[in-house]
């Protein structure tokens, strides 16, 4: 599968249970399988790498990807 380095924020889009997800500077909406609970952050600027993978999942939101390294961007003062 493929990789992707994603700097984007970190969302929660209320769909059924509700789902956390990444949006990049362009749009691009990722949904990750692995979120970590440090991430969870509704605004979070983040810096990952992840690697699309197969989900079937009922969210029809963003591409499944699974991350395999990240960091948190600290907004500058």
């Amino acid at each position: 599968m493929k990789k992707h380095q994603i700097t984007g924020k970190v969302v929660f889009e209320s769909i059924g249970p509700g789902l956390w997800g990444i949006v990049d500077a362009a749009g691009g909406q990722w949904r990750p399988v692995n979120m970590p609970e440090q991430l969870k952050h509704v605004g979070q600027q983040v810096s990952l790498v992840a690697k699309e993978v197969d989900d079937i999942s009922l969210f029809m939101w963003g591409t499944p990807v699974k991350i395999i390294s990240f960091h948190t961007i600290t907004p500058k003062a």
